[in-house]
């Protein structure tokens, strides 16, 4: 599992957010509010020793500053054996303030009477200590209610995404030929319910779209054989005929080109009708189809001198359909016999990809990117434009690559990489 792209994960990740957010800012609450209410405290106990000592004072001019660990009194100017205030304090004013000698912290109290200054002085290590431990505290609760609110998002999360998962499952295991069944019937009335309702009437549709569609091809493919089948003959036997002018003989050899293509097509779609098609995978020897290929289009040179080379370095065995094999095969010859005026021809069959290169025409450096298209003409192109976008969705189909290589008045040269079984 991704945890990046989970939504489990995702709402869990907020969740511990908005716990660790919302700990932090009552975490920082409580500790501004111990720490004013600390902080009042040592200022109200200051207010209150300095009270009680110029009380004492008063009534006892020879009475003793307060001097133990924790407050600290001073008189300026200083009496017989009392002690002298730090120099640091010399310069305090009247009022309350936060003072340090050496390396401790005070909270100074400052009062004057009678031209004597009073100095009574907090020992605040205590005070930071607990600070320094309550800061400790604070972060340690932000984190475990980060952690525990992750974590029982987490728990939440599964609970809650669990229909949706099912869904998912169910939905997935739903071939796209076939009605997914009451789907909507197992899940509760909710939002996964309206989802799973949604998922139902499209899956429902694209179903009877598939139906529609593979009927119609079928039915086309099959009611189109007999007469592309007629009109291929009739065109062979008046092609036998040597006494026809050869305007009429061009004319005939346009018409059987195109009643092969149609019977092509036909084969094309009545194939790739079927999503999968597994069963018709069978091993099929390439350089046999090959041979038999370039052999039915032999004729399409006609008189013209053009040296026909055959380099078969491997015998690989592809396992394909074999009518779509030889449609991708046929196309790519059929292009080189019949645009090759003179020169050369030479097919090359390796183990993993066949060369098909010729000094034929040649494609226009701005037509390389769309010979692929669907119905797309060449200036110098005899066929419908759906010979070479055919070719691509077959190799699209069993995961083939076919590119092409071409130089104006030059030739052409097809490459096609092929996955062997």
């Amino acid at each position: 599992m991704r945890f990046s792209r989970s939504l489990r994960f995702r709402v869990a990740t907020a969740f511990a957010a908005i716990g660790g957010i919302i700990s932090l800012l009552m975490a920082i609450g409580l500790y501004v509010g111990v720490h004013d209410a600390g902080q009042r405290l040592i200022d109200e106990t200051l207010r209150a020793e300095m009270q009680d000592y110029l009380s004492r004072r008063a009534r006892n001019p020879h009475s003793l500053p307060p001097a133990a660990a924790t407050l600290l009194g001073y008189i300026q100017p200083a009496a017989a054996g009392e002690p002298a205030p730090p120099p640091a304090l010399a310069g305090l004013p009247a009022g309350l303030h936060e003072i340090r000698l050496g390396e401790v912290f005070y909270r100074a109290a400052v009062a004057e009477r009678g031209g004597t200054r009073y100095f009574l002085l907090y020992n605040e290590t205590l005070f930071r200590d607990k600070q320094a431990s309550l800061i400790l505290y604070l972060s340690m609760f932000v984190g475990l209610m980060a952690l525990f609110s992750g974590g029982l998002a987490l728990w939440l999360a599964e609970r809650v995404i669990e229909p949706v998962k099912e869904l998912a499952r169910r939905v997935q295991a739903v071939r796209p030929d076939a009605h997914p069944g009451t789907l909507a019937e197992d899940f509760p009335h909710d939002e996964v319910g309206e989802l799973a309702r949604a998922f139902e009437q499209t899956l429902n549709r694209l179903a009877d779209f598939i139906d529609r569609e593979r009927a119609f091809t079928a039915d086309v493919s099959h009611e189109l054989r007999t007469p592309i089948a007629v009109i291929r003959g009739a065109a062979e036997v008046l092609l036998a005929d040597e006494s026809r002018p050869p305007k009429d003989r061009q004319r005939l050899t346009r018409i059987e080109r195109g009643a092969a293509d149609m019977a092509d097509l036909s084969t094309a779609l009545l194939a790739m009708a079927r999503e999968r098609d597994d069963e018709r995978r069978a091993p099929v020897d390439l350089a046999e189809l090959l041979e038999e290929s370039m052999d039915k289009h032999r004729h399409l040179l006609g008189g013209r001198a053009v040296e026909v080379s055959l380099e078969i370095g491997a015998r690989p065995r592809i396992a394909a359909d074999p009518n779509l094999l030889a449609i991708v095969i046929n196309n790519l010859l059929r292009n080189s016999f019949t645009y090759t005026e003179r020169g050369r021809i030479q097919v090359r069959l390796g183990e993993r990809e066949l060369s098909i290169a010729d000094t034929g025409l040649g494609i226009p450096r701005e037509a390389l990117d769309k010979v692929f298209q669907r119905l797309y003409k060449g200036s110098h192109s005899q066929g419908a434009g759906i010979g070479l976008s055919l070719v691509r969705k077959i190799c699209d189909r069993y995961g083939w690559s076919i590119a092409l290589e071409s130089e104006e008045g030059r030739g052409t040269r097809a490459l096609l990489r092929f996955a062997p079984p």
